[in-house]
C-alpha cells in the first residue's frame, strides 16, 4: 500500500519487513524529512514577496544575533580571563538553554512545517518521526543562530587552554544545541497535549499569572544586585549551574583550561542522560499529538443548560448584547479568545509583558536596589509621570499588536464570514469589541496597580489615558496590518505552532505594528512632558476621546479594504497542504 503526502512527492511504501520506505523501497532517513521541510518552504515562500523580504530580514537579525552572541562568549579568550570564561560559559549557557524552553511557551512559538499530526495515517516508527523532525528543527534560523553564538565558547576555550580544550568544547556546544532543540521540542509538544484539557487551561492560565508577576521584581533583584556583585561568589555559581543539564555541555571546554579532564566525561554523562530523557519524553507526547483527542462537552450539562438555544450562545459578559448578526460576531470573539488555545497564549503575553515593562521602565536601574549597611534591602523609585507614560505606551501598543493578524487564527473557517458577506467595518467592529472585553479590564487594572505601587495615585489617570490612546492608536494600526499582512497558521493541536518562517514573519510584523502604534501616540507622551501638573485632569478623557477616534478612524479606513480583498485574505490565512 501506499500512501502520498500532497504536494510533496514523497511515497511512503509499507515493506514485507514492517519497515517504512519511500519510492524505490528504500527506507525512510531523516534526509528525507529534510527535504520535505525545504520543499515545503520553498512552496511558502512562492509568490509571496512580502514573506520572502520577512524571510531574508530574519535571517538577516539571526546573524546579528549570533555575531554579537559570538563576541560576548569568545571575549573571556581575548583578555585570558579563566574566570570570565566560566561567567559566559554557565550563565550564558544557562540563558541559551531557558530561552529555547521558554520563549516559544510566551512568544515565538516553534516551527512546524511538518506537523506531526498529518503523519499519523503513516507507517513510520515512532523512532523514525522524532529523529526526523528532530533533524528537520535544526535547520531553521534560530538554531543556527544559537550555534554560531556557541561557536565564540569554542574560540575562548581554543585560546585558553589549546586544540585539546576548544575540540572538548566544541562537542560540548553541539550537544547544548541538541539539548536546546529537543528541549523546546518536548516542552512545547506536551504542554500543548495539556491544553487540551479545559482545566489544565485554566491551570496554566493562573500558574503564568504569577510567574508573570514575579518577573519585574526578580529582573530588579539581579540588575540591582551588579552594582554590587561579588565577581567571586558568581563564578562559584556558575560553577554550580555547570554540573547541570542546563550549562554542562557548555562548561566542558573550562574544565579542560582548568586542568579537571575527569569532569569532561561526567559531563558528557548527564548531558547524554538529559537528552535521552528528553528524547523519550518528546517521542511519548509526539504521539499523543499525532493521535489527538477530542474533547466534548457533557451532553447532560447541555441537556441541562437553561435559555434558548441562541442565549446559550451568547456568554454572561454580554447578556445585553443584542441578539443580531454583530451580536453573534462578537459572542464568538469572546468565545474565542478564552477557548482557542493559540488565542489564549496571546492574552497571557499581554499579561507578562504589561507587568515587565512598566516595572523595567519606572523602576529598573543599579541603583533601583541598594542595600544599606545594616543589610536590609533600600528600593529606590525614580520614576516620574512622563516615565509612566512612556511605559504604558509601550503596553498598550504590545497589547493591540495581538491583533496583528487576527484571521490568521480563523484560517480556513474565514470562508464562512466571506460566503455569508459580512461587511468589513461590521466584522472588524465586532473582532474589536469582543478582543477588548479582556484587554480593556486588563489596562485598568495595570494602570492602577502601577500608580499604587509607585506611591503617586494622581499619576492613575496619566497612565490609563496614555493606555486607552495607545492602545486605540494601536488598533487602528493592527487593523490594517491584519488585513494586508496576514498569513496563515498551521492546522495542529499544538497552540505553539507555526509554519515555516511565519515565526519571523510574527516577529517582524508584531515589530512594525508596535512602532506604528507607539508613533501613533507619542502626542499623549509629549502633552504629559510638557504641560505638566495641569495635564493630570485632562489626561484620561483625552486619552480615552484620542484611542476611540483612532478606532473609529482605522474601522472605517479598513472596513472598505476588506470588502474588496476578502477572497485574497482568505486564500492568504487558508493552510496549504
Amino acid at each position: 500500500m501506499a500512501v502520498t503526502g500532497p504536494g510533496t512527492g514523497v511515497a511512503v511504501t509499507g515493506s514485507t519487513a514492517g519497515v517504512p520506505a519511500v519510492a524505490g523501497r528504500r527506507p525512510v532517513r531523516a534526509r528525507h524529512f529534510v527535504r520535505l521541510k525545504l520543499r515545503v518552504m520553498g512552496n511558502n515562500l512562492r509568490g509571496q514577496g512580502w514573506r520572502i523580504a520577512l524571510f531574508i530580514g530574519g535571517i538577516i537579525a539571526g546573524l546579528w544575533f549570533a555575531g554579537n552572541g559570538f563576541l560576548i562568549l569568545a571575549a573571556p579568550g581575548f583578555v585570558d580571563s579563566e574566570q570570565g570564561m566560566l561567567l559566559a560559559a554557565g550563565f550564558g549557557g544557562t540563558l541559551l538553554v531557558l530561552g529555547w524552553l521558554l520563549l516559544p511557551l510566551a512568544f515565538f512559538g516553534v516551527d512546524e512545517t511538518l506537523d506531526p499530526a498529518r503523519f499519523a495515517l503513516l507507517p513510520l516508527p515512532r523512532r523514525t518521526m522524532v529523529t526526523g523532525l528532530l533533524v528537520t528543527g535544526l535547520i531553521g534560523v534560530p538554531s543556527i543562530a544559537t550555534g554560531l553564538a556557541s561557536l565564540g565558547l569554542v574560540l575562548s576555550a581554543a585560546l585558553l587552554g589549546g586544540p585539546l580544550a576548544g575540540a572538548v568544547q566544541l562537542v560540548g556546544v553541539a550537544a547544548g544545541l541538541l539539548l536546546c532543540v529537543l528541549g523546546s521540542r518536548a516542552i512545547t509538544s506536551a504542554f500543548a497535549g495539556m491544553l487540551r484539557s479545559r482545566r489544565v487551561r485554566d491551570l496554566a492560565a493562573v500558574l503564568l499569572a504569577v510567574l508573570a508577576a514575579l518577573l519585574g521584581p526578580l529582573q530588579l533583584l539581579v540588575i540591582g544586585g551588579l552594582g554590587n556583585a561579588d565577581w567571586d561568589q558568581l563564578a562559584e555559581v556558575a560553577g554550580i549551574l555547570g554540573w547541570t543539564p542546563l550549562a554542562a555541555p557548555y562548561t566542558m571546554g573550562f574544565d579542560v583550561v582548568d586542568g579537571r579532564l575527569w569532569a569532561v566525561p561526567v559531563k558528557l554523562a548527564v548531558t547524554a542522560a538529559t537528552l535521552a530523557g528528553l528524547y523519550r519524553w518528546w517521542s511519548r507526547s509526539l504521539e499523543s499529538a499525532m493521535v489527538g483527542t477530542a474533547s466534548g462537552g457533557s451532553a447532560r450539562a447541555v441537556a441541562a443548560a437553561s435559555g434558548t438555544p441562541v442565549s446559550q450562545l451568547f456568554p454572561r459578559l454580554l447578556t445585553r448584547t443584542p441578539r443580531d448578526r454583530y451580536g453573534a460576531l462578537v459572542a464568538r470573539e469572546v468565545r474565542y479568545w478564552w477557548r482557542d488555545m493559540r488565542r489564549r497564549a496571546n492574552l497571557i503575553t499581554v499579561a507578562v509583558v504589561g507587568v515587565f515593562i512598566p516595572a523595567l521602565i519606572n523602576v529598573g536601574g543599579f541603583s533601583a536596589f541598594t542595600y544599606d549597611p545594616d543589610g536590609s534591602l533600600d528600593v529606590g523609585l525614580t520614576a516620574s509621570a512622563t516615565s509612566v507614560s512612556i511605559s504604558m505606551l509601550f503596553v498598550g501598543a504590545l497589547a493591540a499588536v495581538t491583533l496583528a493578524n487576527q484571521f490568521g487564527f480563523d484560517g480556513s473557517a474565514y470562508a464562512a464570514n466571506v460566503i455569508a458577506g459580512v461587511p468589513g467595518r461590521l466584522e472588524l467592529r465586532a473582532r474589536v469589541v469582543g478582543f477588548s472585553v479582556y484587554i480593556v479590564p486588563l489596562l485598568v487594572v495595570i494602570s492602577a496597580g502601577l500608580g499604587l505601587f509607585l506611591r503617586e495615585p494622581g499619576w492613575i489617570p496619566v497612565a490609563a489615558g496614555t493606555l486607552f490612546a495607545a492602545y486605540g492608536a494601536g488598533l487602528a494600526v493592527n487593523l490594517i496590518v491584519s488585513v494586508v499582512g496576514a498569513y496563515s497558521l498551521p492546522e495542529t493541536s499544538n497552540p505553539f505552532a507555526l509554519n515555516s518562517g511565519a515565526g519571523v514573519a510574527k516577529s517582524m510584523l508584531a515589530l512594525v505594528a508596535m512602532v506604528a502604534s507607539a508613533a501613533a501616540a507619542v502626542p499623549i507622551v509629549l502633552a504629559t512632558a510638557l504641560l505638566g501638573e495641569v495635564w493630570y485632569w485632562f489626561a484620561l478623557p483625552v486619552g480615552v476621546g484620542y484611542g476611540l477616534g483612532a478606532v473609529a478612524l482605522g474601522l472605517y479606513i479598513t472596513g472598505d479594504l476588506l470588502d474588496r480583498r476578502m477572497p485574497e485574505l482568505l486564500a492568504t490565512v487558508t493552510p496549504r497542504r
